[in-house]
Parts: structure tokens; sequence; C-alpha cells
């Protein structure tokens, strides 16, 4: 593939989707062989002041924070440290499920493949209740948009359960009664709580904080000079962006400023890295340059194979490696990925290293569409549409009879609650916060393609020995069905 910059189809493509979701400031930046060549913001990092956004502006970066986890994980590994067949309760010994016998099974492995059988449990909402105590609050109440917003209200509920520390979170799971979804490795639903408990991991191996390992062992030698946990720790780097976030007042989306990042110090190894889309360029040279970036050599050849290698499905044709999800043939390649939420932040950074191909994308504005952005950069660089969806999905048929099954009331403990119904012959689902989604498709036994935020999620439904429906698998977490 040559290197080349974008059609005037992607700017225009990318014009139509910040209006259409409100987006403040998005970014993007691409690289060929490690060099970029392709750069472009959207809007403002500031929007009352009008400041202008850079490949330099700091964005938060969620949950793909998960991949420099893993890659501590495996430099850890590569000392003889610790192995990633390791079981948990090696390093941490106080770490218990209501399953003693799976409990004992879990491995390092297992925690990194979001795959130990944790159902999402609603530490994630006491671990950020301090920082949501400080966010603006409104006469109306208006409901805060998406995911995020269920987040933050049940947050907001227990002002008083804040969970703050690895000890704290271990101890909070210990007394929850929740099912694990089946034995360790078979099952795959993302953890936030998993994730968690590797940065604690890495602190009793390393000797250090989880936060000073990343900095030492991965930022520094990369050369990420302004990616950082706390924004006070960037020496007088402006080049800051601002946060927002959204509200429903008298059937409008609001959007407005709310300049408090989230923080919660238990759940740092989940999601709390803030970087740049220079800085991450270059942090994606450890997966296009077999562990190398610059004249560092962060990890072995062998230990980036492991990483990238697809352990375990968690979407049609998507599978989960270590820290980052694998597509084994997009168009043909590797695709190596991962997105991140929180509030004020929507992220994405994806991989094809076989063409010396990598990206980063950042909104300020959680909920909106930076992964099907940074996805249409790469189509545009491939030579495909720019708004095509891969893979592409053949829709079967189901009688309405046969949907029923289907219908049911979904709560997970992370916040999000769904209700899945019939109308007009088709399974619709809705949420909180959101419109009703009706484009949801049938593509095979018990799993259907929904469109949603310009993206294409699976849904599947789980069911037990007697054929009942008893989770819905979607978002990429196992959601169970409410009796």
């Amino acid at each position: 593939m040559t290197q080349k910059t974008v059609t005037s189809e992607f700017e225009q493509y990318c014009q139509e989707l910040a209006e259409k979701h409100n987006i403040p400031g998005f970014s993007i930046g691409l690289a060929k062989e490690g060099k970029l060549f392709y750069e472009n913001g959207i809007g403002y990092r500031d929007v009352e002041n009008k400041l202008p956004l850079s490949s330099d502006t700091v964005f938060g970066i969620g949950s793909v924070t998960k991949s420099f986890t893993s890659v501590a994980i495996m430099q850890l590994q590569e000392a003889g440290k610790l192995h990633v067949n390791d079981p948990v309760i090696k390093y941490l010994p106080e770490f218990k499920t209501p399953n003693e016998e799976y409990t004992k099974q879990m491995t390092i492995h297992h925690f990194m493949t979001h795959s130990a059988g944790l159902p999402p449990l609603p530490t994630l909402f006491k671990s950020l209740s301090k920082s949501v105590a400080n966010d603006p609050k409104f006469e109306d109440e208006g409901k805060t948009e998406g995911d995020i917003g269920k987040v933050e209200q049940e947050a907001s509920k227990e002002p008083g359960a804040s969970v703050d520390t690895y000890e704290e979170l271990m101890a909070d799971i210990a007394k929850q009664e929740f099912e694990l979804l089946g034995f360790p490795g078979t099952e795959f639903s993302y953890s936030n709580d998993g994730y968690a408990l590797l940065g604690s991991i890495i602190e009793r191996v390393s000797g250090v904080s989880y936060e000073q390992y990343i900095k030492d062992y991965i930022l520094e030698p990369c050369g990420m000079k302004n990616s950082v946990f706390h924004l006070e720790e960037l020496d007088g780097h402006e080049d800051v962006s601002s946060l927002y976030n959204s509200r429903k007042k008298d059937e409008k989306t609001i959007i407005f400023e709310s300049n408090n990042p989230w923080d919660a110090p238990s759940m740092r190894a989940a999601g709390f890295l803030k970087s740049t889309v220079n800085d991450m360029l270059k942090f994606a040279e450890i997966y296009r340059n077999e562990g190398k970036v610059g004249d560092a050599q962060i990890l072995t050849a062998e230990s980036v194979e492991l990483i990238t290698t697809p352990h375990i499905e968690c979407d049609k044709g998507r599978y989960y490696g270590y820290g980052v999800m694998i597509t084994p043939d997009y168009y043909g390649f590797k695709l190596i990925d991962h997105g991140g939420s929180v509030k004020g932040v929507a992220a994405q950074m994806n991989i094809l290293p076989e063409l010396g191909l990598t990206g980063v994308a950042f909104a300020n504005l959680a909920g909106v569409p930076s992964a099907k952005l940074l996805f249409s950069a790469f189509n545009d660089q491939l030579g495909k549409p720019v708004k095509e969806s891969y893979p592409s999905y053949e829709e079967v048929e189901i009688s309405e009879d046969e949907l029923r099954q289907y219908e049911g009331e979904f709560v997970s403990g992370e916040g999000a609650k769904y209700t899945v119904a019939v109308e007009a012959g088709q399974l619709q689902l809705k949420a909180e916060g959101l419109d009703p989604i009706t484009d949801v498709k049938p593509i095979g036994n018990d799993t259907f393609i929904v469109a949603f935020r310009e993206s294409e999620l699976g849904l599947r439904f789980v069911k037990d020995d007697d054929n009942k429906v008893i989770r819905a698998a979607f978002g990429f977490r196992q959601i169970p069905k409410v009796e």
C-alpha cells in the first residue's frame, strides 16, 4: 500500500458526523511505518474560547488504558516475575467471589482476556462516586445520555460507598452476591474489575505503584511526554481538551462543558490514562513494530505475538487478545484495535501491522462515533467506501413467535438496563436515556446485529440447559435477564 493522504469524501464524512452528533472537538492522526502523514482537528478543545486542536492536545483515552496494563504484565512476565497462567490468588490471596472453586482457577490470562467469568459489577460506580459528586447539578435533573449517564446516575446514589483502593475493591467484590458466568476461560464478558485488579498485581510484583510503573517502563521509554494519569503532571503543557457532557431537556440534547475529570484510584489500570494523538501513535508502534518504539525495545516480538493472539471471541468475527481486540480478517488483513469511553472521552486506536498503518482518534464528548470515524479513515486508506461497515452480514428469517423468546429486561451491575421487546414483528432495544433502537437484524442462531452510534454491534442471547434465555451479550458484556 502506498502512502497517501485522505480523500475529500472522508473529510466530508468527518464533518457530517461531527455536526450530526454535536461533537465539540474531534482529533485524528494516521501514521505509516511510524511516521505521521495525516492529522486533522474538527471543532475545538475549548469551544467557549475557540481554542484549536492539535496532535499534541491531551484527551482522556478511557479503556485504551487496558492495552498499557497488558503491556506491563507482559514486561513482568519477560522479567520472570510472574506468568500469565499463574492463579490470580497467588498474588491477590484476599480476592474472593461467591464460587471458591472457580476463583482458585482464575488466572492472570483470564483477567487479561475478560474470561474469568465475572459479570458487570457495581464496583465501577462506587469507585467513581467521589468524582461524580463534584459534577454540576441541574435544577431540572435532566438525564445525562447513554452509558456514561447510567454510571453517573448510579454513582450519585451511593456517595458513601466509595471504593478507593485495591483492597477495598476486593473486599467489595467478596461481599457481593452474584453468579459467575461460567468456568474460567469459557465465557467472555468485558470486566473493568478484572483489569483494575491487574493493576494491583503489577504493584505487588514490581514494588512500585501502578501509575509509576506505567510511567517508568512504558511512557518514558516510548517518549510519550504528554501522557499522564493526572493533569497536574503536565508541567506547563496547556494544550489540554476541555470535557463535555450531554443532557436531555424538553426532548432536546444540550451539550455543556463539565471540566471535572472523573477519577477512580482503584480502577486506573482499567481506563484513566490521558494522552495525545502524537503520543498514542508512538505507543501503537509496539504492535506494528514487534515491540520496538524508536530505539526502545518495550516488549519482545514473542510477547507482542501473545498480546495479539485472538484468545477468545468477543463479538462475531472479533476476538480479544491481551488489552486489544483482534479481527483476524479485516479486508484480508489482521486488525488490532481498542476503544475507550468515559466522561468527556471517546477514543479509538487501530493498527494494521501488515500495512504499517496506525491510527488514533479522540473526541471530547462520550458516546460519539470516534471509532466509526477512525475505521472510515482506514477504509479510505484501503480504497473502500468510507461509510462501509466491516464485515457485512446476511439477515435470516425469524418468525414473530420465535422472536418473543428474547423479550424481557436485562440489568447490568454497571448500571445499564435494556428492555428487549417485539414490535411490528421486529426486535427492539430500549434503554433509559436513549432513543429506541429499532434496527436489530437476526443473522443466526440467537444472534443479531444492532445498528448503534453509526456502528454495528453484536447482540447474542445466552440460554441455559433448558433452552431458556438467561443473559444478553451486548456491548461486549453479558447482562443477566431479570426474572
